[in-house]
């Protein structure tokens, strides 16, 4: 029951968050580092966050694997980041950092809600 519970929540995290790329992506396009793409690493990430997280509604140990791979691939952006001090809203700087460390976390989490 945990699981299945832990799943349903991060489908929606997912979803939601990629669902922003589209609707609000002005912030996302500012942490992605200079030399890539910005606005299509920014649609394609935001759309591979929801497809991951539908999936992980199916109980997909694919759709893990993917948001796990999306996890690394982002990572990147959360060091520019917090070495910019690029902020969403009136999140604190300290944030950017310790968002850092729960990015594996957030990994593990994915990978045993989708097994």
């Amino acid at each position: 029951m945990l699981k299945f519970l832990v799943r349903v929540a991060l489908a929606v995290f997912f979803v939601k968050v990629g669902r922003m790329h589209f609707t609000h992506p002005k912030p996302f396009l500012k942490i992605v580092p200079p030399p890539l793409p910005a606005s299509l690493c920014v649609y394609l990430s935001g759309a591979l966050e929801m497809l991951g997280g539908i999936g992980l509604l199916f109980h997909s140990q694919a759709a893990a694997w993917l948001l796990i791979l999306l996890l690394v691939g982002v990572f990147p952006a959360n060091i520019y980041m917090a070495v910019k001090g690029i902020r969403f809203g009136k999140m604190r700087t300290w944030l950017l950092w310790a968002r850092l460390p729960m990015q594996p976390m957030l990994m593990g989490i994915v990978w045993w809600a989708g097994a």
